[in-house]
């Protein structure tokens, strides 16, 4: 029995490796979507200095969106590939905060820069606003709003799980007064 139990736990500990797939995918889909930055930035280029300033600011905030999705595509593989399919050996390019996110950083990192994604296409949407209804301006300030909240949420309990784990390892009064902080 104890050997069924034993090839069960390999192979469930083993199918960590499907992830790769994904990983692969993702940066696959990250060079599709470099070129499709490329392109954006071609055709910006040229029109540069005719375009008025609020129709720079909105292509040039298109840049910023899209690079701030390519860094999350980017932290989603490296940190994914690290947490739950192998660590990357060591060598001297190693990114500093390789190893260093667990998998609530990751998730208060990756809710911080869809809040920073979606404030950017908020500031979009309110730089042409003439081209949107109330309610949708209406709309899309809640749906912000949501991604904040779930953003300050998820920090939030990352925060507590951090005090736990300072609890446990003996740290009862810095507990203590960082649930004081929080909390006040």
């Amino acid at each position: 029995m104890k050997r069924i139990e034993l090839a069960i736990e390999s192979i469930i500990l083993a199918s960590r490796w499907l992830l790769v797939a994904f990983y692969l995918g993702l940066g696959a889909a990250l060079a599709i979507y470099a070129v499709s930055f490329g392109k954006k930035l071609f055709e910006f280029v040229p029109v540069a200095f005719t375009l008025d300033d609020t129709d720079t600011i909105l292509k040039m905030l298109g840049l910023i969106d899209a690079a701030l999705v390519a860094s999350l595509v980017v932290m989603v593989i490296i940190s994914g590939y690290e947490n739950f399919v192998s660590r990357f050996d060591e060598n001297d390019g190693k990114v500093h905060w390789l190893g260093t996110i667990d998998v609530g950083s990751l998730k208060v990192k990756v809710a911080s820069t869809i809040v920073a994604i979606s404030s950017i296409h908020l500031l979009q949407v309110f730089l042409n606003s003439v081209s949107y209804t109330t309610d949708q301006l209406m709309w899309l300030t809640i749906i912000h709003l949501a991604f904040v909240a779930s953003a300050f949420m998820l920090a939030y309990i990352d925060r507590l799980m951090g005090l736990g784990k300072a609890k446990k390892a003996g740290e009862g009064a810095c507990v203590c007064a960082g649930l004081l902080r929080i909390l006040l």
